[in-house]
């Protein structure tokens, strides 16, 4: 069980509870400072102070004061005037780790909500009941307001859940079967749910343990392409990266001579050709540094998950209350764009990889890897599709970080577009592993033809284990079904079981 303080929270404990499906508790100090922090709200209410949030009406209302027997109704028609999503929902596990960190956000004591709201959170996520959360209609700033108040309309047993199916139900069928009960809420904590990045950060964890998977697995499919290609190993050598200095291109370096170590299929310079082509020497350099911009992201994200990011906040029991701007996406929206960049980059590398495996001008390897030329054209269409998704990954990777629409009557006039961000991460990281996936069908052909036996101890382990996914090419076949499958099997989230043991170990 993984033990919530506010303030704690790791990319690993995530990954426990949004993958292994292990519950939560809340820790007693944290649900002590949620106790002191609407202690401190309440007595706002009985001064009659005026507070935005509190006994104020949202953004360009932010003037407009509210009678003190109008404050259920506030919050009430807060969440539903703002649950104006669209689109198709986020995936369940987005929804899942949606819900977590907001929950992360409350136990830190600055927003001012009730002991049964926060423990209300914590049943839903330990008995998996996740909120229907459309992707679309978040401009990242203001908090993303759209989507979490598709998520808040669960907490008082309106809006959509999903069943054991993945269908969307309605949330008061589902709360009344589990024994939940739906709370009405009190003033500031509608405001308090919906103000705050967690549809951004949700979307962005579940982007980063995709990616950094997709990043591990890059190196070990470039390894093959270098048996298949009798690369150049030099390229590899310590002293050559230990003379830049970049911990990632050295590691990355490192890794793939381990992957190497044993192969009678690579060469040294000089052998066959004096240096190889980029896509193959420079491997340590370009993964590297997709995982400098990897790193970055980790570490935003990481203090984004135990972030107070709504508004106002509340210090000093109530006798500090502050409109700031927590909520602005700006953080997650680079590190969002970043991320696009260096997913990007290890997909443009990678087509460039399989052109040289499928161009009989430039390996000694059956032309396209067909296994008769001419009649059968073997992988030679797999690269046009290749290429057909690198191309769209450059126009996904645009920054929506640079781009901001006012709104509210100008009142909220600069925005992140953080969680579009987040969203196209993710489309470029599916993207990706659908091309790594096609070279690595490539690879492992182009190593068979070379051969098997020859292919070092632990690549050859991972030739076995991916023969038992696609079969070899001994006559042309519907060849996207088998990028499919490979595609399937590189994804760390298919499952729980194939999640946990898809994680690279060195």
């Amino acid at each position: 069980m993984i033990e919530l303080t506010g303030h704690s929270l790791t990319m690993d404990q995530l990954k426990r509870i949004l993958v292994d499906n292990e519950k939560i508790m809340i820790s007693g100090e944290s649900m002590q400072k949620v106790h002191d922090s609407r202690c401190a709200v309440d007595q706002i209410v009985a001064d009659k102070e005026t507070v935005y949030g509190i006994n104020t009406g949202f953004g360009k209302f932010s003037d407009v004061i509210i009678d003190q027997a109008n404050v259920e109704n506030l919050q009430l028609n807060l969440i539903r005037s703002h649950a104006c999503g669209i689109g198709e929902p986020f995936p369940e596990i987005v929804s899942r780790a949606m819900m977590v960190l907001r929950l992360n956000a409350l136990l830190k004591g600055f927003s001012g909500v009730r002991v049964v709201l926060v423990e209300l959170l914590a049943e839903l996520i330990n008995k998996r009941v996740h909120p229907v959360i459309p992707q679309q209609g978040s401009l990242g700033a203001s908090g993303d307001l759209a989507p979490l108040a598709h998520l808040a309309l669960v907490l008082i047993g309106e809006g959509k859940v999903f069943d054991e199916s993945g269908n969307a139900v309605d949330s008061a069928l589902v709360l009344a079967a589990k024994d939940i009960h739906p709370i009405v809420l009190q003033a500031k904590e509608g405001l308090a749910l919906i103000n705050g990045t967690q549809a951004m950060v949700a979307q962005g964890v579940v982007n980063y343990m995709e990616a950094e998977q997709l990043a591990f697995d890059s190196e070990w499919i470039a390894a093959m392409t270098m048996e298949g290609l009798e690369g150049i190993i030099d390229a590899f050598h310590p002293a050559v990266h230990e003379a830049r200095g970049y911990p990632q291109q050295m590691d990355v370096a490192e890794r793939m001579r381990e992957w190497l170590e044993g192969s009678r299929l690579v060469t040294q310079q000089g052998e066959k050709r004096v240096q190889d082509a980029y896509s193959l020497r420079c491997i340590p350099q370009v993964h590297g540094a997709s995982w400098q911009a990897l790193d970055y992201v980790k570490e935003k994200l990481e203090i984004e998950m135990n972030a107070a990011t709504d508004n106002p906040l509340i210090f000093d029991g109530g006798n500090l209350v502050i409109s700031g701007g927590n909520f602005h996406g700006q953080p997650i929206a680079f590190a969002m764009d970043f991320m696009k960049i260096a997913v990007a980059e290890l997909a443009n590398i990678s087509e460039r990889r399989i052109e040289r495996l499928v161009n009989p001008q430039l390996n000694e390897l059956p032309a396209f890897l067909s296994p008769e030329p001419g009649l059968q054209s073997g992988a030679m269409i797999m690269q046009y599709a290749a290429a057909s998704l690198v191309s769209e990954n450059k126009t996904l990777a645009h920054p929506a970080s640079v781009d901001s629409i006012p709104s509210s009557a100008n009142q909220e006039d600069h925005v992140s577009m953080g969680t579009t961000a987040s969203r196209h991460a993710s489309m470029i990281i599916q993207n990706a592993r659908r091309v790594l996936a096609i070279e690595c069908i490539c690879a492992l052909q182009a190593a068979e033809y070379q051969g098997v036996d020859k292919i070092s101890p632990k690549l050859r382990e991972k030739w076995m284990e991916m023969r038992n996914v696609v079969p070899s090419i001994t006559k042309d076949r519907i060849f996207s079904e088998d990028i499919e499958k490979v595609n399937q099997a590189l994804n760390p989230l298919n499952s729980a079981g194939s999640f946990a043991k898809a994680f690279y170990v060195s």
